[in-house]
This record gives structure tokens, sequence and C-alpha cells, in this order.
């Protein structure tokens, strides 16, 4: 894993929640990890990873994830075993 995706998943699982991570980043590390990304409607994307699927709307008109989101990637990335030496 690159230095940046690892800061990525770090600020996934960062106490107390971040705010300002960029969307394109959090794709990237889940395509790294091996999940299939699709396109829903509108601003939907359909993510499977490890048998697990979810369904996340890409923050708009800013690229910055707001907290509620960020939160439901760190429960999806646990469900999916994505989450090695990080605790929630």
């Amino acid at each position: 894993m690159s230095r940046k995706q690892d800061k990525v998943l770090e600020a996934i699982f960062n106490n107390p929640v971040s705010a300002n991570i960029k969307w394109d980043a959090i794709e990237s590390l889940l395509k790294y990890h091996g999940a299939k990304l699709s396109e829903g409607d509108g601003s939907r994307i359909r993510i499977k990873l490890n048998g697990r699927k979810a369904v996340f709307h890409r923050p708009h008109p800013k690229p910055d994830t707001d907290k509620g989101p960020v939160k439901s990637m760190r429960r999806f990335l646990v469900g999916a075993g994505e989450h090695h030496e990080y605790d929630i």
C-alpha cells in the first residue's frame, strides 16, 4: 500500500472522525483493496468488496467527504475485513 493510501485509511479510522477526506482518495483506496465500483443513479456509487455490498453518494459540489459517510465507510471496511490494525 502506498503511503498516500495508508494515510487515507488512517484518516477513515481516526477519532474524532475526520471530515476532510477527498472522495477520490477513498475510491483509490477501495480499488487498491480490490473493490468493484459501478455508477448508480445521480451521484450514487455501488461498491462491492470481499462479498460485501454498499451504496454511497459521492460528495458534491465539494470533493470532501462529511463525517457521516466517513463513519459509514469505516463500518463498511470493517464488515469487509479491511480494517487490519485499526479500531473502531
